[in-house]
């Protein structure tokens, strides 16, 4: 029996900080290369520190003189991408950081697996879903995304011009007979203007944000508030702290509820599993849900380099499901095509949509127009209850 009653506790990251920086540059170097070319190959990494930001990786075009013409927009893709993000301090400007491009060509070795629709690395990839929130996502991460996203439309807003980029929250969400009912504690530490601010100061802007996000009745007299506990923060981002693509994977997906495959997102095109195939993971999870066919659920798949059929599908509805598990594996490769090909095609892929994703989740989000977050539709709902 899954447990009911407990405290869970999962945390976020503001665009700002220091590796979500790095993440947003990765993604913004992707879709500079899907944009030009929906096929384009690309697994960018970044690095960020003291007015510095390194680039490199792996990149490919059909046309390879294209590549040098690439190459010398990416310093221009790095300081629209900090000058976005908010960043003019002394020691980390969007104008005056030296950007250094080590990316280059793809290599054979690698592009020979892929070049044949198999996938483009071993791996495990797990989704999943829950119906404790509407966006069928667990509360606590949803809702320390949804803190930092109205703390950021505040700043950029001019509403707060106090705040800076950096920021981190942090809540533990009370569960009772398995629903979310309130929350324990809240943890916010912000990047601000001035030495002088104390705890208090920051306390008094950032309250009334995080009660407006957060549903009524859940904040209490017992809750505890943490709000810039180590005091003064003013010196923030990667002049503060280094930041590296990759390292927040438990931010970008379920906030440790649910499994990782250990994988990151941000700067790998679609022909990387480790993206797509979570993409696809979370998109069947979320329709099983929506399905009725379970509460929760966990999808896992796993691939070989180079082998396009995934090698194994896993389901696990925790105790809540209404068909078998056995059922929910055979019925979910069924409904979609879950070879690498299949998964892009399916769900659009190949296309500049990724920039949006490197802050507050890539699970949660509304799909949009234009194919961005197309792995949170709920259009497969028919065919599962069909195939079952």
């Amino acid at each position: 029996m899954t447990r009911q009653n407990y405290i869970f506790t999962s945390e976020s990251v503001s665009e700002g900080h220091p590796d979500k920086v790095c993440d947003r540059i990765s993604d913004a170097v992707l879709d500079a290369f899907l944009a030009e070319e929906p096929n384009a190959r690309v697994a960018c990494e970044t690095f960020a520190t003291t007015n510095r930001v390194v680039v490199g990786g792996e990149v490919g075009l059909s046309d390879p003189d294209k590549l040098d013409q690439f190459m010398a927009s990416v310093p221009q893709i790095v300081r629209d991408c900090v000058k976005d993000i908010g960043y003019e301090q002394d020691e980390f400007h969007w104008n005056t950081l030296e950007v250094q491009n080590y990316l280059h060509k793809q290599s054979a070795h690698i592009a020979q697996g892929v070049d044949k629709d198999g996938a483009g690395d071993q791996g495990i990839m797990f989704g999943y879903a829950t119906d404790e929130t509407p966006e069928m996502m667990p509360a606590p991460i949803q809702y320390a995304h949804a803190i930092l996203r109205r703390l950021t439309d505040a700043r950029k807003s001019g509403a707060e011009p106090d705040l800076r980029p950096d920021a981190k929250s942090q809540l533990s969400v009370r569960y009772e007979n398995g629903v979310p009912v309130g929350v324990t504690s809240i943890v916010l530490s912000t990047q601000h203007a001035h030495e002088g601010q104390s705890s208090d100061d920051i306390r008094a802007i950032v309250e009334p944000h995080i009660r407006a996000v957060l549903p009524d009745g859940w904040i209490t007299p017992e809750t505890e508030w943490w709000v810039n506990p180590t005091g003064t923060f003013v010196i923030g981002g990667p002049d503060g702290d280094a930041g590296l693509t990759g390292r927040k994977i438990i931010v970008d997906t379920y906030g440790g509820a649910a499994p990782h495959g250990g994988g990151a997102f941000s700067g790998k095109d679609p022909t990387k599993v480790d993206r797509s195939a979570a993409y696809a993971a979370r998109y069947l999870a979320k329709n099983v849900v929506a399905a009725g066919l379970a509460k929760r659920c966990c999808i896992q798949v796993s691939y070989a380099i180079g082998v396009a059929k995934p090698l194994s599908i896993y389901a696990d509805t925790y105790g809540t499901g209404a068909v078998p598990e056995a059922e929910i594996e055979r019925v979910v490769g069924q409904v979609m095509d879950l070879t690498p090909r299949g998964i892009r095609t399916h769900l659009d892929l190949c296309k500049p949509i990724y920039s949006r994703t490197a802050a507050y989740g890539h699970f949660g989000r509304a799909p949009e127009a234009d194919g961005g977050f197309s792995w949170e539709r709920t259009d497969l709902v028919e065919a599962i209850k069909k195939a079952l």
